[in-house]
């Protein structure tokens, strides 16, 4: 199970960006991260940035939070996996006492609002298609739709820090 970025928040993050689950690179790496060098994790930082977000508040996580697939390629998480993961999310927000904010990036993390709500009560909660290649290049107004979505959240934590 691969660790936060060692560059973001952490377990000070005030937003938690929750995705599916980790791809190869995360697993080599150790570190779920728009550092690692794939496609996806690219597009998180350049909507990271594009978007005003202090990358120091926020923090990147999976629904299912270990890896996967085989040992190049990842498959994509069943409900068994989904109902799996989501269970350590409980845990994880009590290890992060500045979180405000979840948000459900794609259509797997989606899954976990229910489970959220329930655990976690307070927390704020927002949607937002998720920034792998198969959707950001499909349509010309698909980076545009994520990344208004991503400055939601960037507001949302000015408004809160300020």
């Amino acid at each position: 199970m691969p660790y936060f970025a060692p560059w973001d928040g952490g377990v000070g993050a005030r937003a938690l960006f929750l995705l599916e689950a980790p791809g190869p690179k995360a697993r080599n790496s150790g570190f779920v991260s728009m550092n690692n060098p794939d496609e996806t994790a690219k597009h998180i930082f350049e909507l990271i940035h594009d978007a005003g977000t202090d990358r120091r508040s926020i923090a990147i996580w999976n629904t299912v939070p270990w890896y996967i697939g085989s040992g190049t390629k990842i498959r994509p998480a069943r409900s068994a996996d989904i109902a799996s993961g989501v269970e350590s999310l409980a845990n994880l927000f009590q290890l992060m006492p500045k979180l405000r904010l979840v948000v459900l990036v794609g259509a797997k993390a989606r899954n976990a609002r229910k489970h959220i709500q329930s655990v976690a009560p307070p927390l704020g909660l927002l949607s937002s298609p998720h920034p792998s290649p198969m959707f950001v290049n499909r349509r010309p107004g698909n980076r545009e739709a994520t990344l208004n979505s991503w400055r939601t959240v960037s507001m949302s934590l000015v408004r809160e820090k300020g």
